[in-house]
C-alpha cells in the first residue's frame, strides 16, 4: 500500500489541495483546511503558502513545464502535473525552499500516485534547477497576452484590465494580485470597544487602519479563525476595503438599516456595532444554509438588534410587504419574530452589496481567477442592477444607499450605477470610492454612496 512517510506533512497537503482544486474543482480554502487538520503551526505556514501559491501561479507554472517538458500540459496525466507545479514553485518562486528537498518530495508524490510519470518529473525538476530561473526572468508584460503568462491570470482577464484601465495601470495592477494579501482584522466594538487592548493582546505586530478606528493591519500572519478573540467574538478579519463600506454607509443608533445580500456577516456586524446595536437591522440572505450561518455570527458577536430574513435580495421589498411575522424567516439571533418596518415605510440606510467577479480579491482568493469566465461578468451585472433596484425602492425619502462590489471591472461598477441614474431621478450621487491592491494595499472595491431626494 502506499505510503507519504517521505514525504513532508506540508508537501503532502499542499500536494492535496492543487489536486482537488484543478481535478475536482474544489475552492483552495476549503480544501486546504480540510487537508491541513492536524498539522503544527510551522507546517500548516509552508503547506498554505505552498498550495495557494501553486493554484495562483499555475499559468507561469505552465509555461515552465512546456518549455522544459517540450509538451502541452494537457496530455500530462494531473497526477504528474500536479507534482510538477509544485516542484517548480518551490524551486522558482518560493523563497528558502533546499532544491533537493523539492525536487525529491515531488518525485515522491509521483511514484505515489503516478508510477510512470515520475521519471518526468525528475528530468523536468532537474533541468528546471539549471534553466528555469532565467526562463521566468525573461518574461515580460508588453502585451496583455505575455502578462497573462508572466502574472499568471486568464488572458481575457489581461486584455479586460488592458482596455478599461490602460496598460502601465493594467501592468500594475497585475503585479500587485499575487503579493501576500493584507492582513486586517476589526475589533467588534460591541465586546472589545479598548481597540489598543485588543492588539496588545493578540500577541502580533499590528498598527491602527487609517481613518478606520475599529480597524488592525497585522503585521505578520495570524490564525484570526483559530483564536480566542475569535471564538469570544471580539474581532473579525475583515480588509480596510471591506470596512470601508459599512463606514460609508455611516449608520446611527436608533435608525432603521436594510442589509441585503448580508452573508457571511462582515458588514453586517461592523453596522450593529457602528449603530451601537441600537434599532432596527435587517439582514437579507437568499440560502438558508448562509443565513443559518449569519445567525450564528451574529450570536457570536453579540449582535441583538438584527433579524434575518431567508429571501432573494432582488424581490426583498415586496416579500417584506407580505410576510406575516411568524415563522424562522423572520427570526433574530435570539429567536425574536418582532417585525421590522414596512416596505412601504422604508428604510433609512440602505446597504446593497451584491454577488459580483470579486475580480478586486485576487490576492486572497487563490483559485477565483481561474473560475470566473469572462461571460459571467454581464450577467452578474444584471443580477446587480435588480438588487439595486430593490435596495433603491426598499429606501425612505431622504434615505442614504450605498452600493458596493468588491471587482475591478466597469460592467460591475460604474456600468450598473450609471444604468440606475439613468432611470431613477429621485436619486443622486453622494460620494464615489475606488480601492485597489496596487494603489491601496487592500482589496479592489467600488464603494459608492446614493442619496434619495426628499421630493
Amino acid at each position: 500500500m502506499a505510503t507519504t512517510a517521505s514525504v513532508s506533512p506540508a508537501r503532502a497537503c499542499a500536494y492535496a489541495v492543487v489536486r482537488r482544486v484543478f481535478e475536482q474543482g474544489a475552492y483552495a480554502d476549503r480544501a486546504f483546511h480540510a487537508q491541513a487538520r492536524g498539522l503544527d503551526h510551522r507546517e500548516r505556514s509552508f503547506a498554505m503558502a505552498l498550495a495557494y501559491g501553486t493554484v495562483q501561479r499555475k499559468a507561469t507554472l505552465d509555461h515552465v513545464i512546456e518549455r522544459l517538458s517540450d509538451r502541452p500540459v494537457s496530455r500530462l496525466d494531473p497526477p504528474v502535473l500536479a507534482a510538477l507545479r509544485l516542484g517548480l514553485m518551490q524551486l522558482l518562486l518560493l523563497d528558502g525552499v533546499a532544491e533537493h528537498a523539492a525536487v525529491h518530495e515531488s518525485v515522491q508524490l509521483a511514484k505515489l500516485h503516478a508510477p510512470g510519470g515520475s521519471g518526468l518529473v525528475n528530468a523536468v525538476l532537474r533541468r528546471a534547477g539549471r534553466e528555469g530561473r532565467a526562463i521566468v526572468d525573461g518574461l515580460h508584460d508588453r502585451t496583455p497576452a505575455d502578462a497573462a503568462v508572466k502574472h499568471s491570470v486568464p488572458v481575457w482577464l489581461a486584455e479586460l484590465w488592458w482596455r478599461e484601465l490602460g496598460a502601465e495601470r493594467a501592468r500594475s495592477l497585475l503585479a500587485a494580485v499575487n503579493r501576500p494579501a493584507e492582513s486586517a482584522v476589526r475589533a467588534n466594538t460591541l465586546l472589545t470597544p479598548d481597540v489598543a487592548a485588543l492588539a496588545a493582546d493578540l500577541g502580533v505586530a499590528s498598527h491602527p487602519a487609517p481613518d478606520l478606528p475599529e480597524g488592525l493591519v497585522l503585521e505578520a500572519g495570524f490564525d484570526a479563525h483559530g483564536s480566542p478573540q475569535w471564538e469570544r467574538g471580539e474581532l473579525m478579519p475583515q480588509s480596510r476595503a471591506s470596512m470601508t463600506v459599512a463606514r460609508t454607509l455611516a449608520p446611527v443608533p436608533g435608525e432603521r438599516v436594510l442589509d441585503l445580500c448580508a452573508a457571511p456577516g462582515a458588514k453586517t456586524t461592523h453596522l450593529a456595532a457602528l449603530m451601537a446595536d441600537s434599532g432596527e437591522l435587517t439582514a437579507v440572505e437568499r440560502h438558508e444554509g448562509r443565513a443559518r450561518a449569519l445567525r450564528a455570527t451574529l450570536e457570536r458577536m453579540r449582535v441583538t438588534s438584527a433579524r434575518v430574513e431567508v429571501a432573494d435580495a432582488a424581490e426583498f421589498p415586496a416579500a417584506d410587504a407580505t410576510r406575516g411575522s411568524a415563522g424562522d424567516a423572520s427570526r433574530g439571533p435570539a429567536g425574536d419574530a418582532t417585525r421590522g418596518p414596512a416596505a412601504d415605510a422604508g428604510y433609512d440606510r440602505v446597504l446593497v452589496d451584491p454577488p459580483c467577479s470579486g475580480l478586486g480579491t485576487l490576492q486572497s482568493r487563490p483559485d477565483l481567477r481561474w473560475r470566473v469566465a469572462p461571460g459571467q461578468i454581464a450577467e452578474l451585472a444584471a443580477e446587480q442592477l435588480r438588487i439595486l433596484r430593490a435596495g433603491a425602492a426598499a429606501t425612505r425619502p431622504g434615505g442614504t444607499l450605498v452600493y458596493s462590489v468588491c471587482t475591478i471591472a466597469r460592467a460591475e461598477s460604474t456600468g450598473v450605477i450609471d444604468a440606475f441614474l439613468a432611470t431613477d431621478t429621485q436619486w443622486e450621487r453622494d460620494a464615489e470610492i475606488n480601492l485597489a491592491p496596487d494603489a491601496d494595499g487592500t482589496d479592489g472595491f467600488f464603494i459608492v454612496r446614493l442619496h434619495r431626494r426628499e421630493d
